[in-house]
Formats: structure tokens, C-alpha cells, sequence
């Protein structure tokens, strides 16, 4: 496999990160991760305007352009032969690249940048979920922003296959459902879409955002709310959303059977039209 590093395109095994680079030691740094259909990246320009906003929030320099980076990511798709690939997924990392030891920022920071890309398969056609210990925390900068630290996300994911579901349901720290371990995650009530706000310690998805947009203009009526776990039991539906997987149906939560809903499939199906104009418009 092929990566792009700093600027270059080389094998992966040839790749050198140095040893001091925060993002290892410190996780400081951020991520976006996009989906290819045939070599087009969806949504491109709004996964790079989230990485700019972010890296300027954490006043980690980008040592390339929006551009140049949008530019690198197709470039590394051809180099590794993925450019007519059905799925594929393609990752940015920055970090704010090595530093002295301790917390403080260095002086004259030398970001990192790193770009990997791989085939995908499907998405999964349904998923359970149950809800797990670690909680959002709202009041944390990195949970509305695609920061590496994922502790919490792993072991989430992993206590939920501990439990034999699929995925973790996350709580924020006010008890309020948050999200899924690495996704959106909207119900359905009384005809109407719900998500959780975005002062639930989630992440403003890029697929969150294009459906918040989407649903009304197919007449459905959708509210980003604070939600109580006892109301799940009210809800008529749910699915999970992220940029790879699209919209996911969820069919159980903590034990309970969440039954199909149809204007799941049909919200699914206007996303589909949404993505293939996209992919038109290359």
C-alpha cells in the first residue's frame, strides 16, 4: 500500500513518523475519514472546510493548503490503483508533528500530515446497539471535533462486543443519548425525525448534517433535541449515520427490538440520489 507523508508518495513500509511526533504520544491532533465511490470523494469539500475549522480552533497550523490536501487524497487513490474502486475509504491525519517532552506547545511547530487509503466492502444492512459506560463529555473542545483520542470510543466498542451487540450507544456526562461509537444516530417519533443536539457532546457529522438538510425537502420533519434514555422505548425506528456507512437501520437497543421503519428505507434512498448527483457532478 502506498501513502501519502509530508508531501510524498512511498510505500508504507518505507514511511518514517518520527518518534516525538505528538500525535503519538499525545493524540494532539485531528482526522477526517471519507468515503470514494469510483474514485470520487464524497462530500470533499466539506470534510476539508471541518478539518480547516478545527485546526484553526486548536491553533494547529496545516502545513498544506485545503486544496493541495482535496488534491493529495484523489492523487492517492490512483497510486494505489483504487481510483475506479466501487468504496473506499480515504483517511487525513494531522498532528502537530514532534515536540519536547511535556505538555507545552512547541515553539515552531513542523505539523505532520499523513494520508492512507483503502477498498471497502459494504456497509453493514443492520445493526444493535447497546448503550455502554464511557460518556460524551460536552463541555470537552474534542468532542465536537474529529480529534485522535478514541479511547473512549474503543472501549465503548469493545464492552458492546462484550455484550453481543454491534456497537456501543453512548450517554453524554448529563445522561442525554449521545451518539454511536463512531456515528450520528437519529429515531423516529410520531412521523417526526430526532437526533441529539449538538451541546450533546457528539460530533456534527458530515452525513448528519447533509440528512438535517435533506429530510425536510422530502417532507420530514426533523428536531436535534436533548433525549432522555426513557424515551427510547417511545421511538419507532432508529438508524446510525457516518460518512462511510451512510445510514445504517438499528434494530435493537439494550435487548430491545427497534422495529424497520419505512421512511428509513426512503430517507436512505433519497441520500442515494444525493450521493449519485455527486458523483455526477465530478
Amino acid at each position: 500500500m502506498k501513502i501519502w507523508l509530508n508531501g510524498t508518495i512511498s510505500d508504507a513500509r518505507d514511511a518514517r513518523i518520527d518518534p516525538s511526533d505528538r500525535g503519538f504520544l499525545l493524540g494532539d491532533g485531528l482526522f477526517e475519514t471519507m468515503l470514494a465511490l469510483h474514485g470520487h470523494i464524497l462530500f470533499a469539500d466539506e470534510h476539508m472546510l471541518r478539518l480547516g475549522a478545527a485546526a484553526e480552533l486548536v491553533g494547529l497550523p496545516l502545513p498544506f493548503s485545503l486544496a493541495e490536501i482535496e488534491m493529495a487524497c484523489a492523487d492517492l487513490l490512483d497510486e494505489n490503483g483504487l481510483d475506479d474502486a466501487p468504496r473506499a475509504s480515504v483517511r487525513v491525519t494531522v498532528t502537530r508533528g514532534p515536540g519536547p517532552r511535556g505538555l507545552a506547545l512547541p515553539a515552531e511547530p513542523k505539523p505532520t500530515l499523513l494520508i492512507t487509503c483503502a477498498e471497502m466492502g459494504a456497509p453493514p444492512e443492520r445493526l444493535s446497539l447497546v448503550t455502554a459506560t464511557p460518556r460524551r463529555n460536552p463541555w470537552s473542545p474534542s468532542s465536537r471535533l474529529k480529534a485522535l483520542p478514541y479511547m473512549d470510543n474503543v472501549l465503548a466498542k469493545e464492552e458492546a462486543r462484550e455484550k453481543g451487540a454491534d456497537d456501543a450507544l453512548l450517554l453524554d456526562t448529563n445522561g442525554n443519548v449521545a451518539c454511536a461509537s463512531a456515528a450520528n444516530i437519529f429515531f423516529w417519533e410520531d412521523g417526526k425525525l430526532v437526533t441529539p443536539s449538538a451541546n450533546c457532546g457528539i460530533l456534527p457529522g458530515i452525513t448528519r448534517a447533509a440528512l438535517l438538510e435533506l429530510a425536510p425537502d422530502i417532507g420530514i420533519d426533523v428536531s436535534e433535541e436533548e433525549i432522555a434514555p426513557a424515551r427510547l422505548s417511545r421511538f419507532s425506528g432508529a438508524f446510525v449515520t457516518n460518512s462511510l456507512m451512510g445510514l445504517v437501520p438499528v434494530t435493537r437497543i439494550d435487548g430491545r427490538d427497534i422495529p424497520a421503519h419505512s421512511m428509513t428505507a426512503r430517507l436512505a434512498a433519497a441520500y442515494e440520489l444525493l450521493l449519485d448527483a455527486a458523483e455526477d457532478d465530478e
